[in-house]
């Protein structure tokens, strides 16, 4: 398969206020992906880049972004209310973009909390459904599901990639906190993957492996919704 093509972006979320974004397109896709980073790295962590690189090899595009905050070298995660900004710039760019494509939002951890919370106040223009890559139900060492009240007012469908190691989202909790939700909410779970989704040795399968099973879901999930 060819190279998928990588276009370096600005996106501007406000006056005065643009951040970096990288389109990840194959030849020919059959969807994008509007992926955004989690609290600590940006779009150019190597998880990050695995995944989309991985989506690329299946046929999905995707737009990478940052947040204000990390596009300023910070490393405290900007207030909701302007990461929301953030969101919706960058599905609204994927759209000018890409606009015959299906598009799909979410990311990694707290780019994936921030999405949703976007898509709960007021649902993004085009977007079919939510994929959250370690979704963070709650901070680590204290269980909650206080995080998910807000995906009951998320009318889209919703794909939960989790690892059952995670310490951000303890899976009993999340099924409950899902249950609500009914068919709109599927759940998929990886053995011994934490929240950065690395196993350990003795579970007899390698990161690599993992990450590909976790493009392997995604892939089907979107086809799924595209029909």
């Amino acid at each position: 398969m060819a190279s998928p093509a990588v276009t370096p972006l600005r996106i501007q979320v406000r006056e005065g206020e643009s951040v970096s974004a990288l389109l990840c397109a194959p030849p020919n896709p059959r969807a994008c992906y509007v992926f955004a980073h989690g609290a600590g790295a940006g779009m150019n962590h190597e998880f990050m880049v695995a995944i989309a690189s991985g989506l690329a090899e299946r046929g999905v595009a995707t737009l990478r972004y940052q947040f204000e905050y990390m596009e300023r070298g910070s490393k405290r995660p900007d207030v909701p209310k302007v990461a929301h900004l953030a969101v919706r710039a960058a599905v609204a760019e994927a759209a000018r973009l890409l606009p015959a494509l299906p598009l799909f939002a979410g990311g990694k951890s707290f780019g994936g909390r921030m999405t949703s919370q976007a898509q709960a106040e007021l649902p993004l223009a085009g977007v079919r459904g939510l994929a959250f890559v370690g979704f963070p139900l709650h901070p680590a060492g204290k269980p909650s599901i206080e995080r998910a009240a807000h995906l009951r007012e998320v009318r889209c469908p919703m794909l939960f990639l989790q690892g059952t190691r995670d310490e951000l989202a303890d899976l009993a909790l999340l099924r409950e906190a899902l249950t609500p939700l009914g068919d709109r909410a599927t759940l998929e779970s990886f053995d011994d993957a934490d929240h950065s989704f690395h196993v350990r040795a003795r579970s007899g399968r390698t990161d690599d492996q993992v990450r590909a099973s976790l493009v392997d879901v995604m892939t089907q999930w979107f086809a799924d919704r595209v029909g």
